[in-house]
């Protein structure tokens, strides 16, 4: 580990969402696998306490607390697509692995924590000199739940 990490707080599967993670993402891994030395009052030994792993190359840490907190938007993995093919992919993987959709590219995981699948086609067009072209662009956006690069490119150059 580097010397900062985020720490995403799971209710004792902090483990299957990185292995899950690892197996999605380029660049991700799980690293170490801290287990329980002994029993203690909410599990057993040999339970994963804690699992440091890489998402796209950020380090993480899952600590396995339990049901007292859960995740919210306030959080979320931004993840830069270049293509519809990998932003289908990488949305899929999320969605259809017990996540669930939202708006304009944000989706949860099955865990709860929430991604944001951005193609950096959208970013270019709601970055456009022309701001009636990123303001077509942004409409177009507002209406999608996964981002969908032609219809943002064809609102873009309706002008």
């Amino acid at each position: 580990m580097t010397g900062v990490s985020l720490c995403l707080w799971y209710d004792g599967d902090a483990e299957q969402a990185a292995s899950f993670y690892a197996a999605t993402f380029p660049d991700s891994a799980v690293t170490t696998i801290h287990r329980a030395p002994a029993d203690y009052p909410d599990g057993k030994q040999g339970n994963a306490l804690m699992v440091e792993f890489t998402v796209l190359g950020l380090p993480c840490v899952g600590l396995n607390g339990g049901p007292q907190f859960r995740h919210s938007e306030a959080f979320s993995f931004q993840v830069f697509t270049e293509d519809q093919a990998e932003t289908d992919r990488y949305w899929h993987a999320v969605v259809d692995n017990g996540g669930q959709e939202s708006q304009c590219g944000w989706c949860k995981d099955r865990w709860g924590v929430s991604w944001q699948i951005v193609p950096r086609a959208l970013n270019a067009a709601m970055a456009d000199p022309d701001r009636a072209a990123a303001k077509r662009s942004m409409e177009a956006m507002m209406k999608m739940k996964k981002i969908d690069i032609a219809a943002i490119e064809a609102a873009r150059n309706q002008g």
